[in-house]
């Protein structure tokens, strides 16, 4: 799955909950079944929805000031599930939020590496000893809110232009 794919996954799947009615007048969730659902786009619209791929992509970059080391599906994981959970999370926690990294020492690579450029901070579990407590910095999670309004910025025009388009085939 390529990285787009996995943010309009992690976009319709995450806890976050977009309200797709005041942005494109229906919910996918309150079709009574797969016939009902089936929506059939033209090729503008296709168009539409990779140009706002690519603009929410630049967005990303713009929260790592063009750093693409950080322009991954691995950290797209890490980031975003950080900022949903807001609390100090174990550090073994975090590691498995990187679903597409398999190996967990490959995984703490990703986290130490998001750590030592002071993204990600760390700290003592005082609840165990054996184990570390990790969250989002506050700069991060500052960019990262403006990352996300601008993210759902992006949403809601491309939504006005695909509703625009003409449908069909």
């Amino acid at each position: 799955m390529d990285k787009f794919a996995r943010f309009l996954t992690f976009t319709l799947d995450s806890g976050c909950k977009f309200d797709y009615i005041s942005v494109n007048r229906f919910r996918m969730d309150r079709f009574e079944d797969e016939a009902t659902a089936r929506m059939d786009y033209n090729d503008t619209q296709h168009g539409e929805y990779l140009d706002m791929t690519a603009r929410v992509g630049g967005h990303w970059l713009t929260v790592f000031e063009d750093d693409t080391e950080f322009y991954s599906a691995a950290y797209w994981d890490l980031f975003t599930k950080l900022w949903q959970h807001r609390d100090d999370i174990r550090k073994t926690d975090a590691l498995k939020f990187m679903t597409a990294v398999k190996s967990a020492h490959t995984a703490g690579k990703y986290l130490d590496t998001a750590i030592g450029k002071g993204m990600v901070v760390e700290r003592e579990n005082p609840a165990d000893a054996r184990s570390k407590l990790v969250a989002l910095s506050p700069s991060l999670r500052q960019r990262l809110d403006e990352f996300f309004d601008s993210a759902v910025g992006e949403l809601r025009r491309s939504a006005g232009r695909v509703d625009a388009a003409v449908s069909g085939p």
